[in-house]
């Protein structure tokens, strides 16, 4: 993978009353990942090449992806691929950044997610929507201890969008 061809399509950056050690172990762990990510559980292989993966509550692997720069506590890197038939063969891979700095008694935490190729808009409008409430929930689990309860569905937009692509959608 070329990742210099890879541009930003979206990108949040957030402070958050914390350390990068543990803004760290709050994106690489499934125990912190369950509360702030709606039950799904990260799970990162530690080193360059290694697997990633988000599991759905019930289990089964909803992203899947690879490390791609591994840097704790600091830089976290991956592919993000949404585990549905044919969707990375219509839209390319996804590229994940976390960039983790300190500033002053507080973490900036910049999350930016990138693709090799033009995406439409209503495509992104499901990051557009997603990324927000999670990344506001995980300052929430590490400022308070208790995640923020967003109700979320993907946007029928982007649904609408994918399907003309002829992705199926699971139920």
């Amino acid at each position: 993978m070329d990742i210099s061809k890879f541009r930003p399509s979206l990108v949040y950056t957030i402070y958050i009353a914390s350390t990068p050690e543990k803004v760290w172990e709050a994106l690489t762990s499934a125990e912190y990942s369950r509360d702030y990510f709606s039950g799904f559980g990260v799970e990162v292989e530690e080193r360059v090449g290694g697997a990633f993966v988000l599991r759905a509550p019930d289990g089964s692997v909803h992203i899947g992806g690879e490390v791609v720069a591994y840097d704790p506590p600091r830089k976290l890197v991956i592919t993000f691929n949404v585990n549905w038939p044919g969707l990375i063969e219509a839209l390319g891979e996804t590229l994940v950044t976390y960039e983790i700095e300190q500033s002053g008694d507080s973490v900036r935490l910049t999350m930016t997610e990138a693709n090799d190729r033009e995406i439409s808009e209503d495509i992104l409008s499901g990051g557009r929507a997603g990324w927000p409430a999670i990344l506001s929930s995980l300052k929430s689990v590490l400022e308070t201890g208790k995640p923020l309860v967003v109700q979320m569905e993907p946007p029928k937009r982007m649904l609408e969008a994918l399907k003309k692509l002829g992705i199926k959608i699971p139920s």
